[in-house]
């Protein structure tokens, strides 16, 4: 096991932008695993799991520790006549394990060749070219449980492979280390899989079934016509997945505008799948630039680093990408690349109460001012960080609030409570569930709730359009969310126990009147504290007024903390702004905040 600190990992990645970790370990076993996973380094710090760095794209320092696999070796166990074994380790290179199959006469991997990356990123990607993907031959995966500390195997179906998908990039993301991965293969120096329609084509012209070494370097040849040449410039392979949508939303929402698509038969019922890199070479993309990131003229889905792009312009060039084919053709094209950004930017939505600001028929001073920072929706906040967007409570709301920030996608929601101003907007989510169920986390109470609120999101057979949630109920522990650690704090909002959430040194607590010392603990070294503070002076049941807010927050020390969930007796903005202390603002609508 070798640790090193400040480690540049601009050559350990394949799009070569300038990328750093505060601290870099290699483990060669799963002993070592188990011993690096104990030291402070491990413990203290968030982690990423890396193989050739084919699949990543930083966008600053990472933080924590970045953890690498030197697990090797390849081995064959033969069961019968038409099926071996093939279990490599996690750390092997993909292109050196398709290599040895066909060197031991082994068919099935051939045409997945010169895929970059190491065997581990196969399970994790469900990687694949060519007709073939390695879901398709993966038998068990072999993985180390970093909360349990123990080894685990998942067989094929606790997997859950989809298109460039798998279990490892949703739940068992940031909980699952791959080891090593057993593939079900066969004996033969011929290769089968020939439907894509270039395989077919080169064994026209060959007159004749080609060899799986054959095939292999047909496969090589075909990806150095159409992607970049690694060693020379920088990439991630294809960028962007082709999109999966709802054949309801196509044959409504897209068919209609007269466009002539290439649609494509998806494994998943009641979808369609799209051509990604026809939707950005007809939306006129193709060589688009911004620096050093380049759209690939000869593979639209590549963004390549044709000289010395930073991770920020790579994201400046996808987001102008996704946000130009979704106005042309309402389609959301979502990143196969992973972002690894520990940065946080949090957008405040609304700073409101349940009234908002200003109430309706009230002529107070503060209802009738003519500042915007006194006009005040129900409170919700945006959270945007490691390529994700979650928004923490669905207000009623949600359906302005997107539109004035051009909110076009949400990958979570995390509910507070299940009070009407919190919840009274999830209908309006249906915009972001039109390629997968949109996840939801929230305590059991506000679950339960939710069932009954939306009851007709959660039948058998929906009705078409409804919006399609995957609702968690969660407990007061830590979770992940796509690898993202969040932690859930209880406070009581008079005698309702309700959830605040804290992601990295930033925590949202709305709603609150008391919390216990053991939740407190979760509030201390925060960069950013949101905190619920309804008015100025006469205590409240449920929420906290200005003098108990200003002495929690003297307790838990946050660097800057932003009030919020104001109701109109709390006076004009311009005017409480004047007695708040040093490091404490009260919030607005729309007020960006970032954590570096």
């Amino acid at each position: 096991m070798t640790i090193d600190y400040d480690k540049d990992l601009t050559a350990l990645t394949t799009f070569k932008v300038p990328a750093k970790a505060a601290i870099y370990a290699e483990y060669e076993d799963e002993k070592d695993l188990l011993k690096l996973t104990r030291t402070p380094e491990f413990m203290e710090n968030e982690y990423l799991h890396i193989g050739s760095g084919s699949n990543l794209l930083f966008l600053n320092t990472f933080k924590g520790i970045v953890l690498h696999s030197g697990i090797k070796g390849i081995k064959q166990y033969v069961k019968d006549k038409d099926s071996v074994f093939v279990i490599a380790g996690a750390g092997e290179k993909w292109k050196d394990l398709v290599e040895w199959c066909i060197s031991h006469g082994i068919a099935g991997l051939e045409n997945m060749a010169g895929i970059p990356g190491e065997v581990g990123a196969s399970a994790v990607q469900n990687v694949g070219a060519y007709g073939a993907e390695a879901g398709d031959f993966i038998h068990s995966v072999e993985c180390f449980d970093t909360i349990s500390r123990k080894k685990i195997i998942l067989k094929k179906e606790d997997c859950r492979f989809g298109y460039r998908d798998s279990i490892f990039k949703h739940e068992a993301k940031g909980k699952l280390i791959v080891l090593q991965v057993s593939y079900r293969l066969w004996f033969d120096k011929h290769a089968r899989n020939l439907e894509y329609a270039p395989l077919k084509q080169f064994a026209d012209n060959l007159g004749r079934i080609p060899t799986t070494r054959e095939l292999a370097e047909e496969v090589i040849r075909l990806r150095d016509t159409k992607l970049p040449n690694p060693s020379e410039i920088g990439s991630a392979g294809s960028f962007f997945k082709n999109p999966e949508v709802n054949k309801y939303f196509f044959d409504q929402e897209i068919k209609p505008r007269g466009i002539e698509m290439p649609e494509y038969p998806s494994s998943h019922e009641g979808k369609v799948k799209l051509s990604g890199a026809w939707l950005i070479d007809n939306a006129g993309l193709k060589g688009a630039k911004i620096g050093g990131a380049e759209v690939w003229n000869k593979q639209p889905l590549v963004i390549a680093n044709t000289g010395g792009a930073t991770g920020k312009e790579v994201a400046q060039l996808a987001d102008q990408i996704i946000k130009t084919v979704k106005l042309k053709y309402g389609i959301e094209l979502r990143p196969e690349v992973n972002y690894i950004d520990t940065g946080i930017k949090v957008t405040v939505l609304g700073s409101g109460t349940s009234k908002g600001i200003p109430e309706i028929g009230c002529t107070c001073p503060t209802c009738l001012s003519s500042d915007p920072k006194d006009k005040r929706l129900r409170a919700s906040i945006l959270v945007e960080t490691h390529g994700m967007r979650i928004l923490i409570d669905a207000s009623p709301d949600l359906r302005q609030q997107a539109l004035l920030h051009g909110i076009s996608q949400i990958d979570a929601i995390l509910l507070t409570h299940q009070h009407y101003d919190h919840v009274g907007g999830i209908d309006d989510v249906r915009p972001f569930c039109i390629e997968n169920d949109l996840p939801i986390y929230t305590n059991p109470q506000t679950a339960k709730d939710l069932r009954k609120r939306v009851d007709y999101c959660f039948k058998e057979h929906p009705y078409p359009g409804v919006p399609k949630l995957d609702l968690h109920e969660i407990e007061c522990h830590p979770f992940m969310v796509n690898g993202l650690k969040i932690t859930p704090v209880e406070v009581m909002h008079g005698n309702l126990p309700i959830y605040g959430y804290r992601i990295g040194d930033f925590a949202y607590i709305t709603d609150i009147k008391t919390i216990s010392e053991e939740e407190k603990e979760k509030l201390h070294g925060l960069d950013v504290l949101i905190l619920s503070c309804l008015r100025v002076t006469h205590p409240h049941f449920a929420h906290l007024i200005l003098p108990e807010a200003l002495a929690l927050i003297d307790e838990l020390k946050p660097k800057r903390t932003y009030l919020t969930h104001a109701c109109h007796n709390l006076g004009k903005h311009e005017d409480i702004s004047k007695i708040l202390p040093s490091g404490v603002e009260y919030a607005y609508d729309g007020e960006i905040i970032i954590i570096e």
